[in-house]
């Protein structure tokens, strides 16, 4: 659903198609995706609310509900320049570390490892 079409092998192509000749509304819901993720790409934040009048009513309306009941802040996501992907990437990276030295070493030896990296 989320792959672009050219970033497939010729027999994921020809799967794809033949699931989707079977289901027809699997097409429509491939092009919201496509949509939705342009529109936030593109930060085109007009075209939200179209876009969630036609989710609904289709296989990805649990998706569409869940936006319309946080709407502010995903017209807030598409809108503002700010991203939070550098603090998640930091909590990531510090969660991993700390999963890898389960058991084996106290706090100063995370700090080390953790002061060390950087």
């Amino acid at each position: 659903m989320t792959t672009a079409r050219g970033n497939l092998s010729k027999a994921d192509t020809v799967t794809i198609a033949a699931i989707e000749a079977r289901v027809p509304t699997l097409v429509e819901a491939r092009m919201l995706v496509e949509s939705f993720q342009a529109m936030v790409r593109k930060k085109l934040v007009a075209d939200l609310d179209p876009w969630l009048a036609t989710a609904s009513l289709s296989l990805i309306a649990s998706f569409a509900n869940g936006i319309i009941r946080d709407k502010a802040a995903v017209r807030a996501a598409i809108t503002e320049p700010w991203s939070n992907g550098q603090t998640e990437g930091q909590i990531t990276k510090l969660k991993l570390v700390k999963r890898q030295m389960y058991g084996r070493a106290k706090i100063d030896l995370l700090q080390a490892r953790l002061i060390g990296a950087s």
